[in-house]
């Protein structure tokens, strides 16, 4: 197989279902390509500033190096790029009506970022990569989406706590994420053994985000 086409294809699979899901009120496709060229730019930023932090972790050793790398140099940069993106393109638009809609976008921007990472990991690393990739890291990237754009829509709709819950937005996220890799980048059985847990835990925490607001959608009486 195509190594772009296999890179791309857990992306793009993803796209499909999140959109899907926005069942009763879809986003413009030109605003969510927007959203996903957005998330694909953020990769420019983040290497920049990670060529600035990374060499800090030499001033670490062992699980406290992990961790710094982890949860600095990847996932409070990542996130944070991807939570600017965020704000910058849907805060003030007014497609964003409802709250369903802070998952999507924030989904296609988390996959923005995804597919240029994977693609330069697929081509770099080869087919057995993507494989994995298509199962763990794709599958990341949008499930901390989903909690980002979760929180997002809540400090947007809801009165009252609206700094908790942008503070939230990035926040958990970024917890997530420095988990994901700290369990990978440790290297050790303890740790793998419950990697596996912690993803089918990410999975269900995002399902259950997804079907919260999309239950609750304000368009839902419309169709119903």
């Amino acid at each position: 197989m195509n190594l772009i086409a296999l890179a791309s294809a857990p992306v793009i699979i993803i796209l499909v279902y999140v959109y899907i899901r926005d069942k009763y009120e879809r986003e413009p496709l030109g605003l969510l390509f927007k959203a996903l060229l957005a998330g694909a730019l953020t990769v420019i930023p983040v290497l920049l500033v990670n060529s600035q932090i990374e060499p800090f972790k030499d001033n670490f050793t062992g699980l406290f190096q992990t961790a710094y790398v982890a949860f600095i140099v990847a996932a409070v940069v990542e996130e944070a790029f991807k939570f600017l993106a965020l704000y910058l393109i849907i805060w003030r638009n007014k497609e964003f009506n409802e709250k369903f809609d802070g998952i999507v976008y924030a989904v296609f921007i988390s996959l923005g970022f995804a597919l240029v990472e994977n693609i330069f990991y697929v081509n770099k690393f080869g087919e057995t990569t993507g494989y994995m990739r298509a199962l763990t890291a794709v599958p990341a990237h949008a499930l901390f989406g989903v909690a980002m754009g979760y929180y997002f829509a809540l400090a947007k709709f809801s009165k009252g706590r609206n700094g908790y819950y942008l503070l939230m937005a990035l926040a958990m996220p970024v917890l997530l994420h420095g988990v994901y890799d700290f369990l990978l980048m440790a290297h050790m059985n303890i740790f793998l053994l419950i990697f596996v847990p912690f993803i089918f835990y990410l999975w269900k925490a995002g399902y259950k985000k997804m079907k919260i607001l999309s239950d609750n959608s304000r368009f839902k009486k419309d169709i119903s």
